[in-house]
């Protein structure tokens, strides 16, 4: 996906034979950028979360007016909760409402939208605001606040990237002509604070020096040097001293907020990020692996199938649902991975799903869930797969959300109606989304998953504290029970109650859970005295956190309790959720005079649209591309969707289309030989595959894979030898004397067949051939060598000792 800037698009006007001047219909007259002259970002970062205050400023330098649409695209993990546009005509300022209430309805401007839905080629949400008319030479002044959480480095480091309104570089085109040079300017400062220390910050620009505000270097500013780069986007990495497993830093609350309030009291930003080491691949393994199929998959994707089950390593347990047949599973419960199992599921699989019945992913989900997990540490994980939308889209959504912390969600759809679906899933629980364009990347892309869901992880994760006498903390929302390698997790807890040494106190916090099978701990001591330029940066992104653990509940109940509370939420705190709306208040500035001098005084109010909406790419921009690329969309546009469905809330979105459902004519091409897959938070990448290589590899090697037992051996049969194209007899001469065991042979001779063309069997024999290799080594290392040369031999291959871990 190319890189989108936005800011302020403009429309110009037309001038018809008749001598009035003619708003033109938006779908022939093209948006362009208006150009961004400067550019003032003041940032203040604190641990792992960030304020970003920016005001830009635009001119049209064109010679007619031109009408005038701010568009800001909103990352993953932003949200806005200020916004303000002033020019010399008007004043605009987003304001939040009750959506039930809907006190306020725009009256104009809905054809801005209009158009921008039906003809960008952006993929995601965005906050979107029209401004009015922008007369020649005329600027217009925008303000805009939003908070965003910061994703962590392996080393520690905070990351923190400027968005690309705020550093539009990309715009290569200016008034219709081409330029390489930055026609804006552009001032940005970072404001550092963290109470471990801040110890250094590296950048992709030109940096002042480092200045520390504060004698323990607790605070911290930095500012960007000379002009800003005109070919990359602008990154700051923040590091701190000490990085450790766990982190705390204590927000102080808005003193105007009553105490009590989620405003009011200290919040405490909380980072866990256990170190978890690299584990070697094929070896026994806990976990509890749940496959969701439905009857489409199980037509076009029994390879798939054959070698996602073959891969599962031994130790696990695993089930199968068809959930278009039936909510139960192949088993009433998980069992163990073992060869009598796999064979007797990979026997009932064909005739569980002959049919497609009327049982649907949500009932199937809610029977997961009523079945009782595994214990000692088999953590479940659920691999869905999806060919088109279920009807119940938000039901399955709140209910996945429900169970967030008990599980982790693999999802794979095929279509993109449900890859809106499939990313919320995954989003929600940690885990990846993949959109699968053909069968021939299909068990490429499954395969690629399951081995993210092997990674290790850190289970049974608990947090306790210990306050002085007179507070208490309450974590919003719940905390992960495991966390994955790689992947950390921010919480929010607020601290309740007072204490007269607030300045010196003290807390501890001390995080425990269970590492291959050994107990961790790791404890912190943190000052209590609230730290904070009063931004509330921390309690902001506290009210979104919150409020996407309530939204499920609340849309699923018919009751008001939890509506009303996540509304109070949201007008006190800014940020939107699903029942609450942006409504622009624009104020015209007229001059009036008097005897003193010149005044601007507000006249008559109106309103306008301002929204956030779900852009899906238009597919007459996309279908130039080779390959176009459609990204789902978030939570809050889905359960937005919900919410307005059940109480039928139509007025003042009339005029949008249906934000839960790309149109038909919104929809681009699917790629013919290419995947899209979610990897973090909430970005793709494009993982291209060669249809014919891929076919080829899995036909070739599919008969091998499935004779293989689950416990990765072979054993030596007229059908190894089939596969092989080697006489069995011929086979069993060749086995070495030392061998004491035909298995071992077998085994050997089919990991070094599928290593004569490693490159073409990596992605999808990997996993099943490291169980192999494990068998191997635990049966007979001792006589590995000679085998291994025998089998070379045998082949005319030059597979090397290394293969076998010798």
């Amino acid at each position: 996906m190319s890189r989108q800037s936005f800011g302020l698009l403009g429309k110009s006007y037309a001038y018809d034979t008749t001598g009035s001047w003619l708003l033109g219909k938006w779908l022939h007259i093209p948006l362009y950028t208006v150009p961004l002259c400067s550019a003032v970002v003041d940032v203040a970062i604190q641990d792992y979360v960030a304020d970003v205050a920016a005001e830009l400023i635009y001119q049209n330098k064109s010679q007619i007016s031109t009408e005038v649409l701010f568009v800001f695209p909103l990352g993953p993990h932003m949200a806005i909760y200020s916004f303000q546009a002033c020019s010399e005509d008007a004043k605009v300022q987003a304001m939040l409402q009750d959506e039930v209430q809907q006190l306020h309805e725009a009256t104009g401007g809905w054809e801005d939208l209009e158009y921008l839905l039906d003809q960008s080629q952006y993929v995601g949400e965005v906050f979107a605001c029209p401004l009015g008319t922008l007369s020649p030479g005329r600027e217009v002044v925008v303000t805009l606040h939003y908070v965003q959480e910061l994703p962590r480095e392996p080393d520690g480091a905070a990351r923190f990237v400027l968005p690309p309104t705020l550093h539009p570089y990309t715009n290569l085109y200016v008034w219709g002509c081409r330029t390489s040079e930055l026609h804006y300017s552009l001032l940005l400062t970072a404001s550092l604070q963290s109470p471990r220390g801040v110890a250094n910050v590296q950048a992709n620009f030109a940096l002042t020096p480092l200045i520390y505000t504060a004698r323990d270097c607790s605070t911290a500013q930095v500012s960007l040097a000379g002009r800003p780069p005109s070919q990359h986007d602008l990154e700051l990495l923040v590091y701190y001293r000490a990085p450790t497993a766990v982190s705390a830093a204590v927000e102080k609350g808005d003193p105007e907020a009553p105490p009590g309030s989620l405003l009011g009291d200290p919040m405490v930003l909380v980072m866990l990020a256990p170190s978890i080491p690299e584990t070697v691949i094929g070896q026994r393994q806990y976990g509890e692996f749940i496959f969701l199929l439905d009857t489409t998959f199980l037509e076009h994707a029994q390879d798939s199938l054959l070698f996602l089950l073959k891969s599962l390593p031994l130790g696990c347990y695993f089930n199968i649902y068809c959930y278009e047949e039936t909510s139960v599973g192949i088993y009433p419960h998980s069992v163990e991975y073992t060869q009598d199992n796999l064979t007797e599921a990979m026997r009932r699989i064909p005739s569980i799903g002959s049919s497609v019945g009327d049982t649907n992913l949500l009932e199937t989900l809610r029977s997961v869930y009523n079945t009782t997990s595994h214990p000692c540490g088999h953590m479940r994980q659920l691999f869905i797969f999806m060919a088109g939308l279920p009807p119940d889209k938000e039901a399955i959504a709140a209910e996945v959300c429900r169970h967030r912390n008990s599980h982790r969600c693999f999802s794979f759809c095929f279509s993109e109606d449900s890859a809106a679906l499939a990313m919320a899933l995954a989003r929600e629980t940690g885990g990846e989304a993949a959109y699968v364009s053909s069968d021939n990347s299909m068990t490429v892309v499954v395969l690629k998953c399951l081995k993210q869901a092997l990674k290790p992880a850190a289970e049974g994760v608990s947090l306790r504290w210990t306050l002085p006498h007179g507070l208490e903390v309450e974590v919003l929302g719940d905390s992960p029970q495991f966390i994955f390698q790689g992947q950390h997790s921010l919480l929010y807890a607020q601290i309740r109650g007072r204490t007269q040494e607030m300045t010196v106190a003290k807390g501890v916090m001390t995080l425990q859970y269970s590492l291959n099978g050994q107990d961790v701990t790791h404890s912190l001591e943190f000052p209590l005295c609230p730290q904070g330029d009063g931004r509330l940066a921390g309690h902001r992104l506290a009210a979104r956190h919150l409020l996407k653990r309530l939204l499920p509940e609340a849309v699923s109940r018919s009751g008001d309790e939890l509506r009303h509370r996540a509304v109070e939420i949201s007008l006190n705190s800014g940020i939107i959720c699903p029942f609450t709306s942006y409504v622009g208040v624009r104020t015209p500035l007229r001059v009036t005079w008097y005897r003193r001098p010149l005044a601007l005084l507000p006249s008559h109010q109106s309103l306008i649209p301002c929204r956030i909406v779900e852009l899906r790419g238009s597919s007459k921009v996309s279908s130039c591309y080779p390959v176009s690329i459609w990204v789902p969309p978030g939570w809050l546009t889905a359960v937005r969707a919900s919410w307005l469905a059940l109480c039928q809330v139509t007025q003042g979105i009339a005029a949008l289309p249906q934000l839960g459902a790309c149109s038909k004519a919104c929809k681009p091409p699917p790629p013919s030989i290419s995947s899209l897959k979610y990897v973090d938070p909430m970005e793709f990448v494009l993982c291209s595959i060669s249809g014919r290589w891929c076919t080829e590899a899995i036909a070739e090697c599919q008969e091998l894979v499935a004779l293989q037992n689950a416990d990765g051996s072979w054993a030596l049969t007229s059908g190894l030898a089939s596969v092989l194209e080697v006489d069995e007899d011929e086979l069993k001469r060749k086995m070495p004397g030392e061998v004491m065991e035909s298995s071992i042979w077998a085994t050997m001779l089919a990991v070094t067949w599928l290593h004569r063309h490693d490159k073409c069997y990596q992605d999808v024999c990997e996993l099943l051939e490291a169980k192999a290799v494990t068998w191997l080594c635990s049966q007979a290392a001792s006589q590995l060598d000679k085998c291994l040369e025998a089998a070379n031999t045998l082949f005319g291959s030059s597979v090397k000792s290394s293969v076998f871990r010798l």
